[in-house]
């Protein structure tokens, strides 16, 4: 099959579920195209970036001038400079009849103008959020009747967005969509609600290679100082402030902790303030941003794993984190909150605990009953592990995906659907487990 994947950024380190898929298709012999409104350098990226040349599948999609003079006059020059690369492509995305103000507004233009580059064909357009979904209905327009269009939808493109753009922000989108993925039953429901058939959707997690993730039991040695750490963006929806005030709490009555913060972005200079004001420099560091084997390595010495997300104020919120699967399969005990995706991931009492968002006494009172409870570390982090085995191996999903694909190309989704279901799968089917209409008015 020839996959052509929509970003907004490429390639991101933060990401990685985006490389994943695409590593997975390309070992599995597909052919992918990675198509993406910013690039984001080739220099501090994944190791597979570099292993699969993944710059050679890489191609910008030209961004619409809001200004109409403008976008006509770069629309000239780029349609000069590229015309012979597809001129029926070109011609087509011009046709007023055809596709009226699609065409008239040149917002086809710029799209067959990305597609110029490479000249494919596609059987599956694959937008890796919900918020590329608008460009990859241009794209299979464009191409017709070859592709068909799958939507992912992920986190903030099912929540933030939508809480900006209102409950139709993808309805017109709807009419050219021909399958629908979400990366957790919070999020299809949420696609669910907002109009999408319930048949035409299904959860299809995020994955890690938990080969790479060597499971080791946690235990406290005798006058050991208790490490704990957090992974993630310094943002809102990360929740960060919340775990270093219960830490610096807990560190009252347990000064011998040690909590690591991996991550960098706009929050680093408050919470640094915050963690000078509560007193807790020597104990809370700010360790920047590291690679997946520094990640690792600091991960290893670790006892416990603390995983703070709340709904941002601007309504943005996470699915079941990466990270945190990351954690799990490395054998250590979690504290997170009931937020978003992250109930299907960590079993509350299970693997870990689970507290309300922004609730500083309940993460305080879960950390206690964790450091008063080492015998129970080795139980919880075997059971985060096989929890994360079973339902977010990396191969399993890839194969998952390619088996979608072909649910969709069959165009018979309802009979393939249950018939995957039925199959004895890692991963759980159950049921229940600003461009607008303007741009796509027909």
């Amino acid at each position: 099959m020839r996959v052509a994947f929509l970003v907004g950024h490429f390639p991101r380190l933060s990401e990685t579920f985006v490389l994943n898929q695409i590593t997975g298709l390309l070992d599995r012999g597909h052919e992918v195209d990675v198509y993406t409104e910013h690039i984001e350098g080739w220099t501090k990226v994944h190791p597979d970036v570099k292993k699969y040349r993944l710059w050679e599948r890489t191609f910008l999609i030209h961004s619409v001038p809001p200004n109409y003079i403008w976008r006509v006059l770069r629309g000239l020059w780029l349609t000069a400079t590229h015309f012979h690369q597809a001129p029926w492509l070109i011609l087509r995305s011009l046709n007023i009849f055809a596709y009226g103000t699609q065409a008239a507004s040149l917002w086809l233009l710029y799209s067959a103008i990305s597609l110029a580059e490479k000249q494919a064909t596609y059987d599956i357009i694959h937008c890796q959020f919900g918020t590329q979904g608008y460009r990859g209905a241009t794209f299979k327009r464009l191409l017709k009747p070859t592709p068909k269009l799958l939507v992912m939808f992920r986190g903030h493109d099912i929540s933030r967005y939508v809480k900006e753009g209102g409950d139709k922000v993808y309805q017109a989108l709807f009419k050219d969509v021909d399958y629908c993925l979400a990366n957790c039953s919070f999020f299809r429901q949420r696609v669910i609600d907002l109009g999408w058939k319930p048949d035409k959707i299904s959860v299809h997690f995020s994955g890690i290679d938990v080969s790479k993730f060597k499971f080791k039991p946690r235990s406290l040695g005798a006058g050991e100082s208790i490490k704990i750490a957090t992974v993630g963006r310094l943002e809102e929806k990360k929740g960060i402030e919340y775990a270093i005030r219960a830490v610096a709490k807990q560190i009252e009555k347990t000064p011998s902790i040690t909590y690591n913060i991996i991550g960098d972005g706009s929050l680093k200079e408050s919470l640094d303030s915050l963690i000078h004001s509560l007193g807790v420099e020597s104990n809370v560091h700010l360790l920047g941003w590291k690679n997946e084997a520094e990640i690792i390595q600091v991960l290893d010495t670790c006892h416990l794993f603390i995983a703070p997300s709340v709904t941002a104020s601007d309504g943005n919120q996470d699915a079941p984190i990466n990270v945190l699967k990351e954690a799990m399969a490395l054998g250590l005990p979690v504290i997170s909150t009931r937020h978003g995706g992250i109930p299907e991931l960590v079993e509350d009492g299970v693997s870990g605990y689970l507290v309300p968002e922004r609730d500083v006494d309940a993460l305080t009172e879960k950390l206690e009953h964790m450091l008063n409870h080492p015998e129970r570390w080795p139980e919880m982090g075997a059971a985060g592990r096989k929890f994360v085995e079973c339902h977010f191996d990396l191969q399993g999903l890839n194969d998952l995906l390619v088996s979608r694909y072909k649910q969709i190309l069959s165009q018979d989704h309802r009979n393939n659907f249950r018939r995957l279901s039925s199959r004895k799968s890692a991963v759980d089917f159950s049921e229940n487990s600003p461009i607008r209409s303007a741009y796509f008015e027909k």
